[in-house]
């Protein structure tokens, strides 16, 4: 039976199509029993016909008539007659968000006011364990008294087929639901689709929170974060593109911004966790006053803070400061510098500095993009971050990459990756192998003539290349038990730079020298250096002692003159010699802050949620990879300067306690539940 107006359903009686709901028609209805108006959605025939999946319909059903919060149209009842199956919903008057939208931008009072009680309809429902997963603005009304009604909670779920569920399709995106068997329908629900439902895989809250991002997008600027003409196209652009941030109206708080990119974060693991966050954001609950930007340190609630080791390279930043007149403010001492300094925090639950012997960051030569590389997971990944962007991006199709380096133009970062010397756009996109090679990558330097000039540990020295790819060319030949290492183009392309490593003593021994392209003559420049760059003030700029020291450099006699100036102390020195840092032909410096070799100079710290910091009673020494016992009472952790033992640290009795005692490399730490082992 097909319901028309003036048809009855129980005690419903259908009074005007209102029309097309994402599940099928929508009525106007009058309640002849409580004398009320409601909405009605009529189901699918398929239901009528299929009692499983009615059952677990009703079943679901009966969950989301548990939401009770003003932001979500409630459910009021199933009604099935004469062979029609209709949902029995709260009828809601006014606009849905995607006829205001189409109008042009919301204003930004209004759209953040429309975006609060969204993240508000959200919390309530996932604190309930209910995901929308088709949230988008046909499913939002605004009324005329401006209150916000999410339509459709978790209706997605329940329109699936029985057997759809299953352990890892159980989530599966809305698109593949018969509730999508229009067009128009299927590309408005892929606009707003997170990647991970795009690709098919199982989902959590956190597509909520991409849907979100979507729809607060489109409210403050009036367009789609990710749009297409047909649903491939608008699938792609979610996979790949990235939203003009340029868009956002300037009256956005700088927290808003950062966390609607958090939003729209492809990884879910960099995404917003708890729409709750969002909410704040919203509040201005997490701005940051500016006389609260260095809070003095203080105690710390136990219930809410975590151990940490001062001096650890997991928590470690990278810095830039853009060096006023490329480079010659900073190094002369007649002018005052202008120095602008910004910290590049890396992505959450990653790491930077994940090898003992490689430089880990670059920058582009125009000082706009900075790569580094970060553990992910567990796994060594390859990030960009553009410095007039907040958020750094993951280039994929990477496996282990080793020593990023830029491309002159800034287009390309070439690293090394799974036995190759290899290229990828900065822009993402798959990698392009170069050249094998033998060993373990030990840095790169690309050309103006599009060549590179690299270094690997096999001992062969020096080696060139087209950046194109081809057979490389032996450069240098080092002397025994030493390795070059750390190569980096001169301007003109008359020479390059590199570091001469003894393999007996990788740090003392190591020097800076010169390969003259010309005439093939190596020239070693500063003993006790390594890893020189030119910097157009005149200068190298190189490590040396855990900090980075500049020297004045005549291009045209290719000599050092005068004495070392300091730059910046405690920079990150690998084991091999190789300072963590990168210069720009700008003049921008990036460096990663800290010294892990210097193991035994780390303390134990509670660090609670707002970042201030507790210092526990513990001496200093080379603490590593702690964890806290489930009970809290403890912390185990590896000790790095006596023979790599498991030690422990008592809270109460404020003791250290050594565990093991074998000779061997002890580590991995992980408790029994109950706190015993």
């Amino acid at each position: 039976m097909a319901l028309t107006p003036s048809t009855r359903l129980g005690v419903y009686e259908a009074v005007a199509s209102i029309g097309e709901g994402g599940m099928g028609q929508v009525f106007r209805a009058r309640d002849t029993k409580l004398d009320r108006d409601v909405a009605i959605k009529i189901l699918p025939d398929a239901f009528a016909h299929d009692a499983d999946r009615l059952a677990r319909f009703q079943r679901e059903a009966k969950t989301l008539a548990s939401l009770n919060h003003p932001n979500i149209a409630a459910i009021h009842g199933l009604e099935e007659s004469g062979g029609v199956t209709a949902l029995v919903m709260e009828l809601v008057e006014g606009d849905d968000l995607s006829q205001r939208i189409a109008r042009g931008a919301i204003p930004l009072d209004e759209a953040l006011s429309i975006a609060k009680q969204i993240a508000e309809a959200l919390e309530a429902a996932h604190e309930q364990g209910i995901i929308h997963r088709d949230l988008k603005p046909a499913n939002i009304k605004v009324r005329p008294d401006g209150t916000v009604k999410v339509l459709d909670f978790g209706l997605a779920k329940a329109m699936e087929p029985t057997g759809a569920l299953s352990a890892s399709k159980s989530m599966s995106p809305t698109i593949t639901t018969p509730a999508m068997t229009q067009a128009g329908m299927i590309l408005g629900t892929a606009a707003y689709m997170s990647p991970e439902q795009a690709r098919g895989k199982s989902v959590d809250k956190r597509a909520d929170i991409w849907a979100f991002g979507c729809v607060l997008y489109e409210m403050l600027t009036g367009r789609r974060a990710f749009d297409g003409e047909d649903v491939s196209d608008t699938l792609a652009s979610v996979l790949r593109s990235e939203p003009d941030w340029s868009l956002i109206p300037p009256g956005v708080s700088p927290t808003v911004r950062l966390y609607l990119r958090r939003c729209l974060a492809r990884d879910p693991s960099q995404r917003i966790h708890d729409i709750g966050d969002m909410r704040l954001a919203l509040e201005g609950a997490l701005d940051v006053p500016l006389e609260s930007a260095a809070p003095a340190a203080t105690p710390v609630s136990r219930a809410k803070r975590t151990i940490a080791i001062a001096g650890s390279v997991a928590g470690v930043a990278i810095v830039a400061a853009v060096l006023g007149g490329a480079g010659t403010r900073l190094l002369s001492p007649a002018k005052s510098p202008s120095v602008v300094r910004l910290v590049v925090i890396p992505p959450n639950g990653t790491s930077i500095s994940p090898t003992q012997g490689d430089g880990d960051v670059a920058v582009s030569p125009d000082g706009s993009q900075i790569a580094f590389v970060n553990v992910d997971q567990g796994n060594i990944r390859l990030y960009v971050r553009r410095l007039d962007q907040l958020n750094a991006i993951r280039l994929d199709g990477v496996v282990s990459p080793r020593f990023p380096f830029f491309s002159p133009d800034g287009a390309w970062i070439g690293f090394f990756d799974a036995g190759a010397l290899k290229r990828i756009s900065a822009n993402g996109g798959p990698p392009v192998s170069i050249t094998p090679i033998k060993g373990i990558g030990r840095g790169a330097t690309w050309g103006a003539d599009g060549t590179i000039v690299f270094a690997t540990t096999d001992s062969t020295g020096l080696m060139r290349v087209s950046a194109t790819g081809g057979e490389p060319t032996m450069l240098t030949t080092p002397g025994q038990g030493d390795d070059h290492i750390l190569p980096q183009f001169l301007p003109g392309g008359k020479a390059v730079l590199f570091s001469i490593r003894p393999q007996a003593s990788p740090t003392s021994g190591i020097q800076i020298a010169l390969f003259h392209f010309d005439s093939g003559a190596v020239t070693t420049l500063l003993p006790g250096a390594s890893h020189a760059n030119y910097a157009s003030s005149g200068h190298l700029v190189y490590g040396s002692e855990r900090a980075i020291r500049a020297i004045r450099f005549d291009l045209d006699t290719l000599s050092v003159r005068g004495n070392p100036v300091p730059v910046v102390d405690r920079v990150v020195t690998k084991t091999l010699g190789a300072a963590n840092f990168a210069l720009a032909s700008n003049g921008t410096l990036v460096y990663e802050a800290g010294d892990p070799t210097s193991s035994a100079d780390r303390s134990l710290v509670w660090v609670n949620r707002e970042g201030r910091e507790e210092a526990l009673p513990a001496p200093r020494r080379s603490y590593v990879y702690p964890r806290i016992s489930p009970d809290g009472k403890r912390v185990a952790f590896d000790i790095r300067d006596q023979q790599n033992d498991i030690w422990m640290w008592d809270f109460a009795r404020e003791t250290l306690s050594r565990l093991t005692f074998d000779p061997g490399l002890n580590r991995a730490i992980a408790w029994t539940p109950d706190s015993r082992r």
